[in-house]
């Protein structure tokens, strides 16, 4: 990996300095609790290696989307109780982003402590990167501060906590959820074993478009599912009833299909499907699906077979998961971005979660990303674990992506701007590795 990280600093070093962290706590909220830590629990390898080190540590992060303006239904506070019950040690949440509260709680720190400010994005200035808050960001950390980026889901966002910032500190180094997803990441870009299988799936192909034109000079076959395969069937005259596709992509489909049987890339494509009978006019919602008729129908060119008018397709068949399956089998790389199917309910979940246990069984290193896919990972993974199967052993091939779009946009082969901006390695070797205290970024994410 070309860029430093906080391994590459001597932990001497680290013991005194204060440390600004810029975490992904953008984490689910109801009612002011935290429905899901698990962006939480991916940095703590970071936060507590920089603890044990005796850093003061700074915590930054945005949660949700409050436009510039402060509001309590977005505060840090709920993320600080979680923090401080997962450290057994009190971490401080202050009442602003850079004032006078963020000031006085960075200068409070004591050797081995750690405090969060309020949500960044209370404050205008974050997302449209002004300078003036980059600046502020980093005197709270002083002259002799470190910049440590952890928030790989906020990568590909050109933000004054993700970007700006980094250039008003002498060292700005990756943390160890950072370096870890741009190992992963680029493990599947830069040197992929074959058979190369890439599955795709999510709602709309103008997502995927740069995705899959980068994958298509590495991959061997590509999976197409979810409400995005609708506009490659329509792109290849099959009947697809009432489902949504994307009627100006038609030709960018047609075009993808070309190039792949140009460079001998595969693509699968549906060949039956879940469908659901939706009245027209009527909102595609979890209630208006469950209540529908459901039924499983083979594909057809329009005009050919069954009509399916007045009915969506809303995930994969059990001959289309076949066909996947028979791909998937002898693959040593798979990448995976989107679900299969209408995933917010269970009948339409199946295609996603059958081939995230069949990925389970197989030797395939895998990468998945985008936060449906994820999710129903976990969800297979939370049930064996009930069933008392052993989980770590099960899912030990695949690595579960923090980020969405920035997931995606690595996977384009984007420059990601948080990234970007950190430093450059001055040499390979881990200078804490010289004292004995370096440890791998695998047993550093064990621990």
């Amino acid at each position: 990996m070309e860029k430093k990280t906080i391994r590459d600093i001597d932990t001497k070093e680290l013991r005194g300095k204060k440390i600004l962290v810029r975490c992904d706590f953008n984490v689910p909220l109801k009612d002011g609790e935290i429905t899901d830590d698990t962006r939480i629990r991916a940095a703590l390898p970071t936060i507590r290696y920089l603890l044990e080190s005796g850093a003061k540590v700074v915590l930054c992060s945005h949660l949700g989307r409050p436009k510039g303006e402060v509001n309590e239904k977005y505060s840090m506070k709920p993320v600080a109780e979680r923090l401080s019950e997962e450290l057994d040690a009190k971490v401080k949440c202050a009442e602003d982003v850079t004032g006078p509260s963020a000031k006085d709680m960075a200068n409070e720190l004591k050797e081995g402590e750690a405090g969060l400010l309020e949500n960044v994005r209370f404050d205008p200035r974050e997302e449209k990167n002004e300078e003036s808050l980059a600046i502020e960001l980093a005197d709270l950390i002083g002259n002799e501060g470190i910049y440590v980026n952890d928030a790989f889901g906020t990568a590909h966002r050109a933000h004054a906590s993700t970007e700006g910032v980094a250039h008003h500190v002498d060292e700005s180094v990756a943390g160890l959820l950072m370096e870890r997803e741009i190992e992963k990441l680029g493990a599947v870009l830069e040197k992929p074993e074959e058979p190369f299988v890439a599955i795709l799936g999510g709602a709309k192909v103008s997502d995927k478009i740069g995705v899959i034109e980068n994958l298509m000079q590495k991959v061997q076959t590509i999976e197409i599912g979810g409400a995005m395969a609708n506009t490659f069937l329509k792109a290849k005259g099959y009947d697809i009833g009432s489902s949504k596709y994307e009627e100006d992509k038609i030709e960018v489909a047609k075009q993808i299909m070309k190039d792949a049987l140009n460079k001998g890339v595969e693509i699968i494509l549906p060949k039956d499907a879940r469908v659901a009978k939706i009245a027209e006019g009527e909102e595609l919602t979890p209630e208006t699906v469950e209540s529908a008729e459901h039924k499983n129908v083979k594909l057809n060119v329009e005009g050919k077979g069954e009509s399916l008018e007045g009915w969506q397709i809303l995930d994969v068949g059990d001959t289309t998961l076949t066909y996947f399956a028979d791909r998937l089998e002898n693959a040593k790389t798979v990448v995976w971005n989107g679900p299969l199917g209408y995933t917010e309910v269970p009948e339409f979940a199946q295609g996603t979660e059958k081939i995230a246990k069949y990925i389970s069984h197989t030797k395939a290193k895998c990468v998945i990303g985008g936060g449906d896919s994820v999710a129903a990972i976990q969800k297979i993974k939370k049930a064996a674990k009930q069933n008392g199967e052993d989980v770590k052993q099960e899912f030990n091939n695949i690595y579960l992506s923090t980020g969405g779009g920035a997931s995606l946009e690595f996977l384009e082969g984007k420059t990601l701007p948080g990234i970007a901006a950190l430093n450059n390695k001055e040499k390979q070797k881990c200078k804490s590795g010289e004292n004995g205290n370096c440890k791998s970024n695998e047993q550093q994410i064990a621990d």
